[in-house]
């Protein structure tokens, strides 16, 4: 079994063929897909989506790109739902200090806000992180003990060393196939296999071979053999730990 622990299902881009993409999961051997939440929208896409397959778990949150619009309303819509069965995390929820489609501040308030409802749920904060790792940080340490996964890991070893101290789980996607990726690969080298999970984020970050088309949850199985291969062990034994992994930390049955 493989796990694919972040991706967008409910994006548009699967609008036309989302029942064949789930299907082709199913057929690769993706035991559990858990549907990150981007805004509330895409939360609440991701819960129905999770009402009608029952391998699909939500996460409910909202990106930090659409900061600028988590009003009140949203936020509290955004409690009320984190609360229904089969939420199995908050987020995504972070800082991303690349693109700043939101102001500083807001991220900032709004990841803390994500945080803040994580741990009164005792649910798990998957974080988003890019060009923001200092302020990441110490938002996190300052809510700790948290139980966290950094999706889509960009950063250094130093970087990687800090979320590990802090207990944290560490997600790699498909980017990790691409030719210049090499000092990505050093990096999921390192990561202790008992902290390491499989991501997609469909429909982004398709593997080598595929680039310019549509990622997908199927796709888990290209990275799980492309991390074989980085760490030298057999693909069944990257399969068994991440997807034990993901089960603990998302408390999947």
């Amino acid at each position: 079994m493989l796990i694919d622990t972040h991706c967008h299902l409910d994006f548009p881009e699967f609008d036309n063929d989302r029942s064949d993409v789930i299907s082709r999961a199913k057929a690769t051997g993706v035991g559990y897909i858990i549907n990150a939440g981007s805004s509330l929208a895409a939360s609440l896409k991701g819960w129905a989506l999770s009402q009608e397959h029952d391998f699909i778990y939500p996460a409910a949150g909202i990106h930090p790109h659409d900061a600028d619009t988590a009003d009140e309303k949203t936020l509290e819509a955004l409690n009320n739902l984190a609360r229904r069965k089969k939420v199995c995390a908050v987020g995504e929820t972070g800082l991303d200090y690349f693109k700043n489609f939101s102001d500083p501040d807001k991220q900032m308030a709004l990841f803390v806000r994500c945080v803040r409802l994580a741990k009164e749920l005792d649910l798990p904060l998957i974080i988003h992180s890019r060009q923001a790792q200092a302020d990441t940080l110490a938002v996190l340490r300052s809510h700790a003990p948290l139980k966290a996964v950094v999706h889509c890991f960009s950063g250094d070893e130093d970087f990687l060393k800090e979320c590990l101290d802090l207990g944290f789980l560490i997600s790699f996607t498909c980017n990790i196939t691409y030719p210049k990726a090499q000092n990505l690969r050093a990096v999921a080298g390192a990561v202790p296999l008992e902290r390491l999970m499989l991501e997609t984020d469909a429909p982004f970050l398709s593997p080598e071979g595929f680039r310019g088309k549509r990622n997908e949850p199927a796709q888990v199985k290209v990275l799980a053999q492309a991390l074989a291969d980085i760490r030298q062990i057999m693909f069944d034994e990257i399969a068994r730990v991440t997807t034990d992994n993901a089960r603990r930390f998302f408390r999947l049955p």
